[in-house]
């Protein structure tokens, strides 16, 4: 019963090492030291998974997603040699992300002529690729929209919300994340605009004004163990 106790115990004590294998038999032995080595893996596998996340003054890594049309873009490719580059992610159900839509074109064209990068991405899992084409069509978007199926770029960024935006420099590290203002409705504080200003003229951004918590529905993803999905 001791021995049934102790195996049970792996499971639950990351720490163990073979040393503490019970030496009173040889296949229990053995057993012993499989279930610790595929406890160790597991768990090694479960902390390079939480690691592979972004953080602000890091650079973002290339990723390849799908357009509506089904065209493949690389992250590194629509970046490049741009001053800055907005990754937002967008929904095509969300009543909060379709009050953004308007102010959303509207910084795209006032930073077209600053040669500013403006790219979107749909994490939802219900909102399929014709949903997104014809959004992006009647709200005039005529920035990339690349679709998320897997979450997985979602979750690098950290991404919890739409719309929810992430601001690069030309290094492609990332300086600012959360809220594109502080209203939907009536902003008095524009986050986005002010921080693109700073990255394009090449000025440092407050580590106050860095990061701001975004308002928005919450991106509805696809189920996968082993990752937060607190909003």
């Amino acid at each position: 019963m001791r021995n049934l106790h102790f195996l049970i115990s792996l499971f639950t004590n990351r720490s163990l090492t073979l040393e503490k294998c019970p030496p009173t038999s040889i296949v229990l032995y053995r057993v012993c030291v499989i279930i610790t080595l595929l406890v160790a893996i597991m768990s090694s596998a479960f902390a390079q998974k939480k690691e592979e996340k972004v953080k602000l003054d890091a650079v973002v890594k290339d990723f390849t997603l799908k357009d509506a049309a089904g065209t493949s873009h690389a992250f590194y490719e629509l970046s490049k040699e741009k001053p800055a580059t907005v990754v937002l992610f967008l929904a095509t159900q969300c009543p909060i992300a379709t009050d953004y839509a308007e102010r959303i074109v509207a910084l795209v064209k006032a930073y077209d002529e600053k040669n500013v990068q403006f790219i979107g991405i749909n994490s939802n899992k219900q909102e399929n690729i014709d949903e997104i084409l014809e959004y992006s069509e009647k709200h005039g978007f005529e920035f990339t929209v690349l679709k998320d199926p897997e979450n997985n770029i979602a979750d690098y960024f950290g991404a919890r919300r739409t719309p929810e935006v992430f601001l690069l420099d030309a290094g492609r590290v990332l300086r600012y994340a959360g809220a594109i203002d502080n209203s939907p409705k009536e902003p008095t504080k524009h986050y986005l605009q002010n921080t693109l200003d700073m990255v394009i003229a090449g000025e440092d951004i407050p580590k106050e004004s860095k990061k701001t918590r975004a308002v928005g529905c919450t991106i509805k993803r696809v189920r996968k163990a082993s990752v937060d999905r607190t909003p």
